[in-house]
C-alpha cells in the first residue's frame, strides 16, 4: 500500500524497485559463475513444505515480498549458466533482458497501432527482414508473432486449411472433405497437437519415415500421399522439420518442395529449432529450398538466445492470415480511424490480448546486428562438433547415429565399465535403459550441470546434448564429460 500510486509513494518505489534491480543484477551475475550450481534442487513436496507459499488476506510487508523474490530465484533453473545444457533455449542475453524490462514497462497490448505504434510497425520491420533471410522476393508476405513454435505451427495448419476450403471459417469441418497432413516420424509432437485443436485430428496426420540421421524420406512422403488420396482423402499440408527436437536433423526441403508443387500441397517449414542457421553464411546451406515454402516457424529464443517468449509464423502469401483470422470486433479496429488501418495488426492473430515479444529480438539484433547472431551460432556448432569429436572414439561412448551433427544436437550413450563387456542383448539394453535417467538425476541433486535425455524409436534413454548458449567453452564441454564420467562410473 506504500507503493506508488499512494501518495508520498515515490521515494518507497524508487528504493523498493532498487531494491528488486539489486536482487536481479546478483543473480545475473550468479547465473555466468561457474562455481555457483546450475540449480538448488528439492522435491516438490519439500520445497511446499519449507516454505509459506499460500495467499492470505491480509498484505504482506515489502520486506516480505522482497524476501520472496530472493527465494523464487534461488531455487529457480540458472538457465544462463554456461553449463545449462537441457533444453533448445538457454542463455541470458543482456540486450535482451534489458528489452524484456522496457516492455514489461510500457505494458501495452500488441492489437492496434493505436496502443503500440512503435512496437507494432517493430513487428513489421522485424518480420520483413525475417522474410527476406528466409528468401521471399523483398522480404514480401505476412507473419506475426506468436506465443512459441507450437502455436506458429497450428497456426500454418489453420491458415493452409483456410487456402484450401475457405468455406471451413464459417461452415466448420463438416463442410468440408476429411484432411490429412504430414510430417516426419520425428517432427515436433505440435503438428498433431494443432491437428487435434483444430479439430482435424491426430490420425489426420500421417508419420513419414526418416533414414537413419532422422531426415525425412521424400519418396516415402510421396507414397504416402498417393495412398491417401486413393482413399479419398484430401493431402492439405506438409510440415517438413529443418532442426528436429532431439536428432537436430534437416529435412531435404528441395525434395519435399517438388512433391508439394507435384501434388499442390501447402508446404510449411518448421525452423523453431533450426531456422537460426539462416543467419550464418557457413550453415544456411541446411535450408536450402526454405524459400519455396508457403509458411515457416522461427523461433529466436531458441538458437539465437533471445529470452522467452519469441516465435514467428512468416507466411508467403500477404493478407492470407487476415482474411483467415479476422472478425471485425467494430471496438477495437474501427474502420474510420485517423491513420493507416493497415497497421492495426490484431485481427490477422487467434489471440486478442498478446504479449509484445518483438522488441526483445528487435533490440539484440540492433545490438549485435546480423554478423553478431552469425558468430553467436557458429560458435555453438563448433562447440557442438567439438564434443562430437570428443567423445566418438573415447572408451565408454556410443553415438547415436553416425557422423557429425548437422546442428548442435549430440546423441550418445554413456555406458559404464560394468556394461562394456557385455555381449549387446535384451538384459544389456534394459540396464543402458537405466543409466542415463540416474545421471541425470545426479547431475540435478549436486546441481553442476543439466542435460536432457530421452527414448526414440527402438533405441534406448541416451543423452541428447544441445548447445544454445554463447556463454558455453571448450571447457564447459570438457566438464560435462568427466561430469558424466564421474557420476556414471558405478552404474
Amino acid at each position: 500500500p506504500d507503493l506508488l500510486p499512494a501518495c508520498d509513494g515515490e521515494i518507497t518505489t524508487m528504493s523498493f524497485l532498487q531494491d528488486v534491480v539489486d536482487i536481479l543484477l546478483q543473480y545475473v551475475a550468479k547465473s555466468f559463475d561457474r562455481s555457483t550450481k546450475v540449480i538448488d534442487f528439492h522435491y516438490p513436496n519439500e520445497l511446499l513444505q519449507e516454505y509459506n507459499w499460500e495467499l492470505a488476506d491480509q498484505p504482506q510487508t515489502l520486506e516480505e515480498i522482497l524476501l520472496n523474490c530472493r527465494t523464487t530465484l534461488k531455487y529457480a533453473i540458472k538457465t544462463g549458466h554456461p553449463r545449462y545444457f537441457n533444453q533448445l533455449s538457454t542463455g541470458l542475453d543482456m540486450v535482451g533482458l534489458a528489452a524484456d524490462w522496457l516492455t514489461s514497462a510500457a505494458n501495452t497490448n500488441m492489437f492496434t497501432y493505436e496502443i503500440a505504434p512503435v512496437f507494432v510497425l517493430l513487428e513489421y520491420v522485424t518480420l520483413r527482414k525475417m522474410r527476406e533471410m528466409v528468401g521471399w522476393p523483398g522480404g514480401c508476405g505476412d507473419g506475426i508473432f506468436s506465443p512459441g513454435g507450437a502455436i506458429s505451427n497450428m497456426y500454418a495448419m489453420l491458415i493452409a486449411r483456410f487456402k484450401m476450403f475457405p468455406e471451413v471459417k464459417e461452415k466448420g469441418m463438416a463442410a468440408i472433405p476429411r484432411l490429412v497432413a504430414f510430417t516426419s516420424e520425428h517432427s515436433h509432437f505440435s503438428v498433431k497437437k494443432g491437428a487435434a485443436a483444430l479439430g482435424i485430428g491426430t490420425d489426420s496426420v500421417i508419420l513419414i519415415r526418416c533414414d537413419e540421421r532422422g531426415k525425412m524420406i521424400p519418396s516415402d512422403l510421396e507414397r504416402r500421399i498417393i495412398e491417401a488420396k486413393q482413399k479419398g482423402f484430401v493431402p492439405f499440408l506438409v510440415s517438413a522439420t529443418a532442426g528436429t527436437t532431439v536428432y537436430g536433423a534437416f529435412d531435404p526441403l528441395i525434395a519435399i518442395a517438388d512433391i508439394c508443387k507435384k501434388y499442390k500441397i501447402w508446404m510449411h517449414v518448421d525452423g523453431a529449432w533450426g531456422g537460426g542457421l539462416l543467419m550464418s553464411r557457413k550453415h544456411k546451406w541446411k535450408l536450402n529450398g526454405i524459400e519455396r515454402a508457403n509458411s515457416v516457424t522461427w523461433n529466436p529464443h531458441k538458437m539465437m538466445g533471445v529470452p522467452l517468449q519469441c516465435s514467428a509464423l512468416l507466411v508467403r502469401e500477404e493478407g492470407l492470415m487476415q482474411s483467415c483470422n479476422q472478425m471485425h470486433a467494430s471496438y477495437l479496429f474501427q474502420q474510420d480511424k485517423h491513420y493507416d488501418l493497415s497497421y492495426d495488426t490484431g485481427d490477422k492473430a487467434l489471440q486478442c490480448g498478446r504479449h509484445v515479444d518483438v522488441f526483445k529480438l528487435w533490440l539484440m539484433w540492433r545490438a549485435k546486428g546480423t554478423t553478431g547472431f552469425e558468430a553467436q551460432i557458429d560458435k555453438c556448432l563448433e562447440l557442438a562438433e567439438y564434443l562430437y569429436n570428443k567423445i566418438k572414439n573415447r572408451e565408454g561412448y556410443e553415438m547415436v547415429f553416425d557422423g557429425k551433427p548437422q546442428h548442435t544436437n549430440v546423441c550418445f550413450w554413456y555406458i559404464p565399465p560394468s556394461l562394456r563387456s557385455m555381449e549387446d542383448n535384451e538384459e544389456r539394453m534394459s540396464r543402458l535403459m537405466k543409466v542415463a535417467p540416474v545421471i541425470k538425476a545426479r547431475m540435478m541433486e549436486y546441481g553442476t550441470t543439466m542435460v536432457s535425455y530421452q527414448p526414440l524409436g527402438d533405441k534406448v534413454n541416451f543423452f541428447r546434448m544441445v548447445i544454445s548458449n554463447p556463454a558455453a567453452t571448450h571447457q564447459d564441454i570438457d566438464f560435462l564429460i568427466d561430469e558424466i564420467e564421474r557420476l556414471g562410473q558405478d552404474l
